[in-house]
């Protein structure tokens, strides 16, 4: 199998054929499969084109990570509006899609895909004769590998460029990387079935995909990620983000964060802006945000609200707190809790 640009795939109908989810002609029975795997969202014919469809997908995860490869064989229009918990990335095999995101228009072909952030609204137009292969990236796992190349945290959510040149240098990288992910994929019994039986190789697939994917496409942390690396961060602000993960749950304060790193006050928020871009107060919000989140996932239905948890972890303003949610995560404490 060789597909260094999407663009000229061997026996396309082949690829991930022993995984596939549906074949159908049938449009509600296409939604539901496809919302299955991404998102409840809006499917119709088009007005004007070729009103019969032929919808399939074939699909496999790896940890975080999704592969597919997909037709809805007809005109229709897809309405995800924001995917919310993941992002995609499309690569066209054949015929085009396409994409608009506010004023952004796409056109999507052989050579050209697109990578849609978890909080890009979107909507698709997808021709008769369009297949493509498709990654679907966890959000959470998507954003704990930018956190962890970032050395600091995230202050919004990822936005990436919408469209995707799969012919350029970066691209080239990419598809090489999808070439080879895919390829393990169809081997059952080194690709996605082993990787399953492995978290060790699971995780190992996940990070590698994800970092390329970071290094390759222009998205809003691009020059953060890029930038010459600083020198090494002193002991001390490693010491102070251990301490702050280990306490977020205290009543912690900076005089406190200061005489645990036995420095002032000044030289550690000096600290923290050169080699973390933040401040320690605001990477203390950021971590009981996180386990605001982590906690509303978890929740069963009916045994914790957003309220309690939200004071639980010292967000006394409930209005402050659901705007700084809404920024850092892309939705409100109460839509993840609805999802939990």
């Amino acid at each position: 199998m060789h597909f260094e640009t999407a663009a000229a795939l061997s026996a396309p109908t082949k690829v991930l054929s022993r995984y596939q989810l549906f074949n159908t002609r049938d449009v509600d029975e296409a939604r539901v499969g496809v919302a299955h795997v991404f998102c409840e969202h809006a499917l119709d014919l088009m007005a004007h084109g070729n009103r019969a469809i032929h919808a399939q997908m074939c699909y496999t995860r790896i940890k975080g990570v999704g592969l597919g490869r997909m037709t809805y064989g007809g005109d229709v229009v897809i309405e995800p509006g924001r995917l919310e918990s993941f992002a995609l990335v499309q690569m066209p095999l054949s015929g085009h899609e396409r994409l608009r995101s506010g004023n952004i228009v796409v056109d999507t072909r052989p050579g050209l895909g697109s990578v849609i952030g978890p909080s890009c609204p979107v909507s698709m137009q997808h021709r008769a004769g369009t297949e493509k292969l498709f990654i679907r990236i966890d959000r959470d796992a998507l954003e704990r590998h930018c956190v962890q190349h970032l050395g600091g945290s995230m202050r919004e959510p990822i936005d990436f460029e919408l469209a995707m040149d799969l012919t350029g240098p970066s691209g080239q990288r990419w598809m090489r990387m999808v070439n080879w992910l895919f390829a393990e994929a169809e081997d059952g019994d080194s690709g996605s079935d082993r990787a399953g039986r492995s978290p060790l190789l699971a995780a190992h697939v996940e990070q590698m995909l994800i970092s390329m994917l970071l290094m390759c496409q222009p998205h809003n942390y691009s020059e953060r990620l890029a930038a010459d690396a600083p020198s090494i961060a002193p002991a001390f602000i490693k010491r102070i983000e251990r301490y702050i993960e280990e306490h977020a749950d205290e009543p912690l304060t900076i005089v406190d964060l200061a005489e645990h790193a036995g420095v002032s006050s000044r030289s550690l928020f000096a600290g923290f802006r050169r080699f973390r871009d933040n401040t320690p107060m605001n990477y203390l919000r950021d971590v009981r945000l996180a386990r605001v989140r982590e906690a509303l996932l978890q929740a069963c239905p009916g045994a914790t609200t957003v309220t309690r948890e939200a004071l639980r972890w010292g967000f006394g303003h409930l209005g402050h707190f659901t705007t700084a949610y809404k920024r850092r995560f892309g939705e409100s404490p109460s839509e993840t809790l609805a999802r939990g």
